[in-house]
């Protein structure tokens, strides 16, 4: 099967289609109607919101003038960044001036100043830089939201906290600047999913002690036991989020499901060997916070009782 391809009314005009047989294409789903004049020539049913969210900023892109930078999250599509519960119907387009922004079906446009070093381009597309994105988003997206998206681009690599920070200062008289900084205060790049940035900031709010990210856990006889996501030291305790990659980078070579299962069950049980309590949580859970925080401060109180030996090292913040 081709790939679905981005098709202005223009080519399929050119190519024999005229304007009813489009409408009948979209009409029976054979089709898909991104704007205005642009259509994907397949259904959108199997593509997820990001591919969709893609298509539509290129669909934009071709109508739009080189004044107009893409921005918000359709600059962090671009750039690769976790867009965890953030709405993707329609594309953000910055222009460098003082006011003039719309709001249409498909298409937002902000108004504010954009310094030179401060664009980039991906695909052909003027864009946001990494580092001025991620401030655009905390200064108007929720908390959780920022920080997921502020955390995978940390972790990627595509920008710095020292960026973060210069971008910051130059947004101190923009709207939600106070916002920004709860955001940035929170990032922290070594989390390694969407999933374990959401936990991080539930614990916090639900009063546990800031943990240790990403530690390393090792025997007395200096043996790496494992590198667990979340580390309380002076609980006695280590979580676990479990997503679908969840140790897909630390396993060597192709592991079934139940050889993964095994393995982490054989690391779990070295971990409480050591006298550590271990509780693996995953997506549903999150949802059913009570009851996890019920599972965590029993596993706590069952560490206070006993003894740890071996040693952990923390990992450096990147």
């Amino acid at each position: 099967m081709e790939a679905p391809q981005l098709i202005s009314r223009r080519q399929a005009l050119a190519s024999g289609l005229s304007d009813k047989q489009l409408r009948r294409l979209c009409h029976t789903g054979q089709w898909h109607r991104l704007r205005a004049g642009r259509y994907l020539n397949s259904p959108d049913s199997g593509l997820g919101a990001t591919d969709r969210h893609l298509l539509l900023i290129f669909a934009t892109a071709e109508t739009t003038s080189d004044s107009a930078i893409t921005s918000h999250c359709s600059a962090a599509v671009l750039h690769g960044m976790s867009t965890w519960d953030i709405s993707l119907d329609r594309v953000h387009l910055t222009r460098n001036r003082i006011n003039g922004g719309r709001l249409s079906r498909r298409v937002v446009v902000h108004s504010a100043q954009v310094e030179p070093d401060e664009i980039t381009f991906v695909e052909d597309i003027r864009v946001t830089t990494p580092a001025r994105t991620v401030i655009d988003i905390a200064r108007s997206e929720g908390f959780e939201q920022s920080v997921a998206l502020g955390d995978s681009a940390l972790r990627r690599g595509v920008t710095t906290t020292a960026e973060l920070r210069e971008h910051l200062r130059r947004a101190r008289h923009r709207p939600g600047r106070r916002r920004a900084a709860r955001v940035l205060d929170f990032l922290d790049g070594r989390s390694e999913s969407t999933g374990e940035s959401r936990s991080r900031i539930l614990l916090h709010h639900c009063g546990f002690p800031e943990p240790e990210v990403q530690a390393r856990v090792f025997s007395d006889s200096g043996v790496c036991v494992g590198r667990v996501g979340f580390l309380f030291p002076d609980l006695g305790l280590i979580g676990e989020f479990d997503g679908k990659a969840e140790y897909s980078h630390a396993l060597r070579g192709p592991r079934s499901p139940g050889q993964m299962v095994d393995a982490k069950k054989t690391r779990d049980d070295q971990l409480r060997a050591l006298g550590w309590m271990v509780v693996r949580w995953t997506w549903d859970d999150l949802a059913d916070l009570p009851d996890l925080l019920h599972r965590l401060r029993t596993a706590a109180r069952a560490a206070a009782r006993g003894h740890r030996s071996g040693y952990w090292t923390p990992t450096p913040k990147p």
